[in-house]
């Protein structure tokens, strides 16, 4: 077993782990194929915006995929909400915005099917969250990792990104507050 880091600046990296055995990337599953896994934290500093409350609708599941043009890949993305709020990730690869992931407040949520390539990744949280508007009612705050998440896959190893959206000892992903108007909604 060969363990090897791979520098990502502003996030905490976990560990790359790449296994002897060649096991093809599409029959792999989580543990049993090559990863390389870097873990991202996000800091306090947020913007807030002011939604009616009328506006909220049935809080989603944990998980739900609300927005999804980037399936079939082989790329892992794993969030872990420690925070009191509810939150929705999106991932946005050039101008367009690729997926987007709810985590309920104080859960993990994961999205399996990333395609390869180069995402911005973009998060708001709050309570109340309208399905309709992609937003969230109250105590909305909208933010932006200052660096990129890359995804490759080759035949032996896939990428897992692990974000965590609540302060972590030692983490220094750094975020920057975005407008609501800003957030790709």
């Amino acid at each position: 077993m060969i363990r090897l880091s791979r520098p990502f600046a502003g996030a905490l990296l976990t560990a790359v782990v790449l296994t002897a055995a060649a096991v093809p990337a599409a029959a792999a599953t989580s543990g049993s194929t090559a990863v390389r896994t870097g873990a991202a934290t996000v800091g306090q500093s947020v913007a807030t915006a002011a939604a009616p409350a009328s506006v909220a609708a049935a809080r989603p599941s944990n998980g739900k995929v609300l927005y999804d043009r980037i399936s079939g890949g082989q790329g892992t993305l794993k969030v872990k909400n420690g925070t009191k709020y509810d939150a929705m990730i999106t991932l946005v690869r050039g101008k367009t915005k690729a997926v987007s992931l709810y985590v309920r407040a104080n859960s993990t949520a994961s999205y399996k099917e990333v395609r390869d390539g180069t995402y911005r990744v973009y998060f708001t949280s709050g309570y109340r969250f309208s399905t309709s508007k992609k937003r969230f009612a109250r105590s909305a705050t909208y933010q932006r990792f200052d660096r990129s998440l890359a995804f490759r896959t080759t035949s032996t190893s896939s990428t897992i990104w692990t974000l965590t959206l609540n302060p972590v000892k030692n983490g220094n992903a750094r975020t920057t507050r975005i407008n609501p108007g800003d957030f790709p909604g």
